[in-house]
C-alpha cells in the first residue's frame, strides 16, 4: 500500500473507532446513576453511621453534577466500545505482521485483557475500604466533604493504576518470547519484585489498611512468578525444539 492509501485506511479506521466511542458514551450516559449510586455509597454509609451532615459528596460548580456524569461516560465509554476500538487497531496493524506475530500477539491480548479488567476489578473492591478507612481519622467535629470531581479521579486512577499493574507480568512474558530475556533471569529478580509489588501496594492502598495493601501485593507477586514460570516453560520447549532440529540449545 502507498502512502496515501495507509492514511485513508487510517482515517477509517479513526471514524469506526471514534463512532463506536460516541455509541459507548451514550449508552454509558444512561446507566449513570447506578454507577454514582455505587461508586458514592462508601459516602452514604459513613453518612447513615455518623450522622448526614458528616459526610456527603459536593459539587463546587454549577455544571459540576453534568461534568461527573459526562466523565463517567467517557470511562464507561471507552470500556464499553474496547472491542470495537481494539479491533480497528488490529485490523490496521494486521497486514504488517507475520502469521506467527498474529498468534503471538492474539495470545497476549487475551491474556492482558481479562487480567486488566481484573486490576480494575480488584480497584473497584478495594476503593470502599480505603475510603471508610480515612474518613475514620477525621476528628470530632470535623465533616468529610468530598469534592465530586476529586472523589471520581480517585476512583477512576486506583482502577487504571491497578489495572495497569496486573498487566505487566505479561510484557515479562512477551520479554521472554521476543528473545530479551530468559525465564531464569525474570526469575532472578523475584526478591526486587517482592519489594516492588510490596511498595507499589503500600503506595496504591493507605498505610493504615494493611490486609488490603497484603492482598494487592500477594496478587501482584503470584503473578510475578506465574510470568516466570511461564517464561521458563516456554525457554524449555524452546531448548527442545532446538535440540530436535540440531542446533545448540539456547543458555538459560
Amino acid at each position: 500500500m502507498s502512502l496515501g492509501a495507509h492514511l485513508v485506511e487510517l482515517r477509517k479506521r479513526l471514524m469506526y473507532a471514534a463512532l463506536a466511542l460516541v455509541v459507548g458514551m451514550v449508552i454509558a450516559f444512561l446507566i449513570t446513576d447506578p454507577v454514582i449510586s455505587f461508586i458514592t455509597k462508601p459516602i452514604n454509609d459513613i453518612a447513615a453511621e455518623r450522622g448526614e451532615d458528616v459526610a456527603a459528596l459536593v459539587y463546587s460548580t454549577i455544571t459540576g453534577p453534568f461534568d461527573m456524569r459526562m466523565r463517567i461516560a467517557f470511562s464507561l465509554g471507552l470500556f464499553i466500545s474496547a472491542p470495537v476500538w481494539l479491533w480497528q487497531i488490529w485490523a490496521f496493524i494486521m497486514p504488517g505482521l507475520t502469521r506467527k506475530e498474529i498468534r503471538y500477539t492474539i495470545s497476549f491480548v487475551a491474556a492482558a485483557v481479562p487480567l486488566f479488567f481484573a486490576g480494575c476489578y480488584v480497584g473497584v473492591m478495594i476503593q470502599p475500604h480505603i475510603i471508610e478507612l480515612m474518613a475514620g481519622f477525621t476528628p470530632e467535629g470535623a465533616k468529610n466533604l468530598f469534592q465530586a470531581q476529586e472523589y471520581y479521579d480517585f476512583i477512576f486512577k486506583l482502577m487504571i493504576v491497578l489495572g495497569i499493574a496486573f498487566i505487566l507480568p505479561v510484557f515479562l512474558v512477551a520479554l521472554n518470547v521476543a528473545g530479551v530475556m530468559s525465564g531464569k533471569a525474570i526469575l532472578k529478580g523475584w526478591r526486587w519484585a517482592i519489594i516492588i509489588a510490596t511498595v507499589f501496594a503500600a503506595l496504591a492502598t493507605p498505610a493504615a489498611d494493611v490486609i488490603s495493601m497484603l492482598m494487592l501485593a500477594g496478587i501482584l507477586i503470584v503473578l510475578f512468578f506465574a510470568a516466570a514460570g511461564l517464561s521458563m516453560l516456554f525457554d524449555r520447549r524452546k531448548r527442545k525444539r532446538n535440540a530436535e532440529s540440531g542446533l545448540l540449545p539456547d543458555p538459560a
